[in-house]
């Protein structure tokens, strides 16, 4: 295996680090001031430019219903504009969501996100598909 670029080291520690350690603090360090999400389907801040305050409260809403969520990078590929990451995500659902009350049931998900970084090598937005509905799916198996 090839060894990771320094952008693909900067997202693998930021995938570690905030979403699947909890660590929000943490995005001071590796997120741009402005953030954009140019497509991520089923996301509610979808086409949305977040300031860091935002992305913290996005991070924060996103892991409560799975406080123990882990991302698992699968492969990475890297051009001039950004990196792109396939990976796995698991965990167990320990919070309420609309529907769906906790079940201590773990979900998984796999996807593809291409996270674009500004000249100073942080991280200023993504573009993602991922299996929402396999989520959902699974979800409904708890009830």
């Amino acid at each position: 295996m090839k060894p990771l670029t320094a952008r693909q080291q900067i997202l693998k520690e930021f995938l570690d680090r905030v979403w699947s350690s909890g660590e929000i603090g943490q995005c001071d360090r590796f997120l741009a001031d402005s953030y954009t999400i140019r497509h991520d389907p089923g996301d509610p801040w979808d086409g949305q430019i977040l300031d860091l305050a935002k992305f913290k409260e996005r991070v924060r809403s996103s892991r409560a219903p799975f406080p123990d969520q882990r991302f698992t990078p699968h492969a990475w590929f890297e051009n001039d504009d950004g990196v792109a990451v396939t990976w796995f995500w698991s965990a167990t659902h320990l919070g309420d969501l609309p529907g769906f009350p906790a079940s201590g049931k773990t979900i998984e998900m796999s996807g593809a996100t291409i996270y674009y970084f500004d000249s100073t090598n942080r991280i200023s937005g993504h573009w993602q598909v991922t299996d929402r509905l396999g989520v959902y799916r699974q979800l409904q198996q708890t009830k």
